[in-house]
């Protein structure tokens, strides 16, 4: 009987002691707000707003409610990061995932981080610490870069130091917003990866690229396969070309060889499949009787 009442006075006792820590860090905070920037405090997550300079757009029901029962058993592992706004308020610079599943289950004090930051910084931190640390899908990555680009002003060269990524990484990722809009979608919804979207970057033709898009996600496409589909595209067409080039060069050897021999303007024009017409111009009825003569003569 001593050793349960022994277990629970030690329970209480580390409660006592979270709820003396969380309200030391309030009463701190209401003192002296500058000395605890960079600590870690328990905030009243109603004193946090969002950061709308935030990468992310979409987050996943099913995974924030999972979160959510993950911080319900074991509390918010890692604190979020904010800056104070004013004496009393504050604005996330990362962490929102865990904001949100912690404002599900009704948690009333999240532990943060405070940093002191301007809003460009904010814009910057925010996004270099979410593409280092957060599961941002490609096209998130991208918009990301844009926006440092953008809103930073920043070169590529100067935002692949910044990232801490290649160059070349850079401007894959940019890349992929040239894609169309559905097939973006599509990406961030998890149906294709970076790889199938640098592969269909290949393809010029917006409809070509859609139509590939389809056969990816019907026949579950590996980024190999869907390399060999642009490839072969591409195979294709060069051998289309090639043949409608020599086609034309033999046609325009011929053409020649009419317009010298009848003294007339000629234009022989062709389709793909061999078969085409012969087109001869004449000005008055004296030459269409020459050109007439010419014909005959051959006969």
């Amino acid at each position: 009987m001593a050793k349960a009442n022994k277990k629970q006075g030690l329970g209480r006792g580390l409660s006592a002691l979270l709820n003396d820590q969380r309200t030391q860090a309030a009463h701190d905070l209401d003192q002296q707000p500058q000395a605890i920037a960079g600590q870690i405090v328990h905030l009243d997550i109603n004193l946090i707003q969002t950061n709308p300079f935030q990468p992310r757009t979409y987050f996943n029901e099913t995974g924030l409610k999972e979160l959510a029962v993950s911080i319900k058993e074991l509390g918010v592992i890692q604190p979020i990061t904010v800056r104070q706004t004013t004496d009393n308020a504050f604005q996330l610079v990362s962490g929102e995932r865990r904001y949100r599943a912690s404002k599900l289950i009704n948690l009333k004090h999240i532990p943060a981080y405070i940093r002191t930051a301007n809003d460009q910084e904010l814009l910057e931190k925010a996004l270099v610490e979410n593409i280092q640390r957060q599961d941002l899908d490609p096209i998130e990555i991208a918009l990301s870069y844009q926006r440092l680009i953008e809103e930073i002003n920043l070169t590529q060269e100067a935002l692949s130091d910044r990232v801490g990524k290649n160059r070349s990484t850079v401007t894959n990722y940019l890349r992929l917003l040239k894609l169309d809009p559905i097939i973006q979608t599509g990406m961030r919804d998890g149906f294709l990866s970076m790889g199938h979207g640098r592969a269909l970057l290949g393809v010029s033709s917006p409809e070509a690229q859609l139509s590939l898009y389809q056969k990816i996600i019907q026949l579950e496409l590996s980024v190999r396969a869907t390399e060999d589909l642009v490839r072969n595209l591409h195979d294709a067409d060069a051998t289309s070309k090639k043949s409608k080039s020599v086609s034309a060069l033999n046609y325009a050897a011929e053409q020649d060889s009419l317009k010298a021999y009848l003294s007339s303007s000629v234009k022989i024009s062709s389709k793909p499949n061999g078969s085409g017409q012969i087109l001869i111009s004449f000005k008055t009825k004296e030459e269409l009787d020459n050109l007439l003569k010419r014909i005959k003569s051959e006969e």
